[in-house]
This record gives structure tokens, sequence and C-alpha cells, in this order.
């Protein structure tokens, strides 16, 4: 049993189980933004050396400010 089932206003019940929900999509939405920060940041680094500092600085820079974006957009420039 689910801890907001305990409320007993079954309009506060609601209201707690959406809050959970939205909290766990979320994390997953941060935890997908966070690897794919990463990804880009490792492979910049590690793999792909034909890229110039200042580019490689570039793709970090919005890395970590657009993550997910920048992931999609440097797998389509750089690895297709």
């Amino acid at each position: 049993m689910a801890w907001w089932e305990n409320v007993k206003n079954p309009v506060f019940q609601d209201y707690y189980k959406k809050e959970v929900e939205m909290a766990l999509f979320t994390n997953l939405i941060y935890i997908v933004g966070l690897l794919c920060a990463v990804w880009v940041i490792y492979d910049v680094f590690a793999k792909n050396n034909k890229l110039k500092t200042g580019m490689k600085v570039l793709w970090t820079v919005l890395a970590l400010f657009f993550s997910i974006i920048t992931a999609i957009v440097y797998y389509f420039v750089y690895k297709k």
C-alpha cells in the first residue's frame, strides 16, 4: 500500500499520487539528460580527434546546457 493511500480525503490522494508520478518522470528525464551530456563530453574528448579545441569546448558547453538536444544533434552531425 502506497503512503498516499493513507490520506483520508480522496482529493488529496489523487494529488499526492500525481506528485509522486511527476517526481518519478522528472527524475527519469534528469538521468537521461545527464547520460546524454556525459556521452557527448566523453565522445568529444576521447574519440573525436578531428575536432579542434574550440569546437570541443563548444560541444562541451552545449552538452552541459542542452544535454538531450545536443546529444541528438551531435549524433547526426558526427556519428552518421
